[in-house]
């Protein structure tokens, strides 16, 4: 009963705060410093749905503790929906007994353990997605517990919310968080319906620009009960563009996880797919089963060379700079002054496709080195532009140093 008075005393005090003095609850912000650059990790959604346990959630974090990942930056690992199963008579959130048996605090400390973090997820809705308890009415005592629990990060979705204000429903967990004193990663997931760009600044750490990615290339198929949608990997790059100028440091663009690894693309494409979520600075949050991974997949998740233009230290989001027909040029500026650059080639046939140095904002006579990211190699120096053959749905990723 002691931890319950808490958890109401706590919600007291915020609602009289904000009662009382409305200016503070609406500039309370997030400190950026829990994001200075995207966050990378995995999540058990794309490839395990509810099939999440203990066990799971242990083997991934033993895997990426020692595969890789976690030298190359990944540091989350988040439990997605199913982890819940009820609330008891005061309303604290209980947790499934029969696939979490020693209870997410153990699991936090055990993940902690490894060098790594733990992420959890819950719903500003009264259900989760899959129908599980959310948190609506219980943001203060669910912050709070997950606080207790060691928790890192959460993932906040958008089910079950009826005719709630988005930004409402998203400030008052991020205040909920916040009060808990812990630093606690908030990752919104409201699919991009209420244009969080626009006000989540300095109330999630990162935000969700569209619908659910899917395991495709190509598609836009809408759910079994009609609504929107499940986006390809084409789909979800398109509606990136024009939103980059909201990212930076602490606050990000998130156009959803990564499917690297799950099968339904091919190699080729997996590497384009990651490319493009570096040069945007989206989360790195892989989805795969870590555990198992074929050698090409582990080497498109961990290139460092990629990664890095992902956590340039600047933050400054890349952009699409020209498209003609299925050829595109999109570029990111790097702290260094150098300039990372994918030319993209979305047809079915493989194309010429060049940059120009005015395109990156440089001056046309300037020379300068340009390195491949995926082949580690260095292919000299060019004055005014570069140009390189791409096969059909493919990127060649430079970066090009004057």
């Amino acid at each position: 009963m002691k931890h319950v008075a808490e958890c109401r005393g706590l919600l007291l005090l915020g609602v009289l705060i904000c009662v009382a003095f409305p200016t503070l609850c609406v500039a309370q912000t997030r400190d950026d410093s829990l994001a200075p650059t995207p966050p990378m990790g995995w999540n058990s959604w794309n490839k395990f749905q509810c099939n999440v346990s203990e066990d799971l959630i242990k083997s991934v974090a033993d895997s990426m503790a020692t595969n890789g990942m976690k030298d190359a930056g990944y540091q989350y690992v988040v439990i997605d929906d199913c982890w819940q199963v009820d609330r008891d008579p005061d309303g604290n959130i209980v947790v499934d007994a029969k696939r979490f048996p020693s209870g997410i605090k153990a699991l936090a400390d055990y993940v902690h353990a490894k060098g790594l973090k733990l992420g959890i997820y819950s719903d500003a809705g009264t259900k989760t997605c899959a129908g599980r308890p959310g948190s609506q009415g219980h943001e203060y005592q669910d912050a709070l517990q997950y606080a207790r629990w060691g928790v890192d990060y959460l993932k906040y979705d958008w089910c079950s919310t009826g005719t709630r204000n988005a930004e409402e429903a998203y400030s008052t967990m991020s205040h909920a968080l916040m009060a808990t004193g812990r630093p606690i990663v908030f990752s919104m997931c409201e699919w991009g319906t209420a244009k969080p760009w626009l006000w989540a600044n300095g109330i999630g750490n990162l935000w969700r620009t569209t619908g659910d990615i899917g395991d495709k290339w190509s598609a836009n198929n809408k759910w079994k009960d009609g609504s929107c949608c499940e986006y390809g990997m084409l789909e979800i790059l398109d509606q990136q563009v024009g939103i980059e100028s909201f990212a930076g440091p602490g606050h990000w663009n998130d156009p959803d996880m990564l499917e690297v690894g799950n099968g339904g693309m091919t190699t080729t494409e997996y590497r384009a797919h990651f490319s493009f979520w570096a040069l945007l600075d989206a989360p790195l949050i892989s989805g795969n089963d870590v555990r198992s991974m074929t050698p090409e997949i582990k080497e498109i998740l961990t290139n460092t060379e990629v990664i890095a233009v992902n956590q340039d230290k600047l933050g400054r989001e890349g952009h699409r700079v020209r498209k003609n027909g299925d050829l595109e040029v999109w570029a990111k500026p790097m702290s260094d002054g150098s300039r990372a650059v994918i030319l993209f080639n979305r047809g079915a046939s493989e194309s010429e496709v060049s940059v120009s140095w005015e395109e990156l904002a440089y001056p046309g006579h300037l020379s300068a080195k340009v390195r491949d990211l995926w082949a580690h190699k260095d292919l000299g120096s060019f004055t005014g532009s570069f140009k390189a053959s791409v096969g059909p749905h493919s990127v060649v990723m430079v970066k090009i140093a004057p």
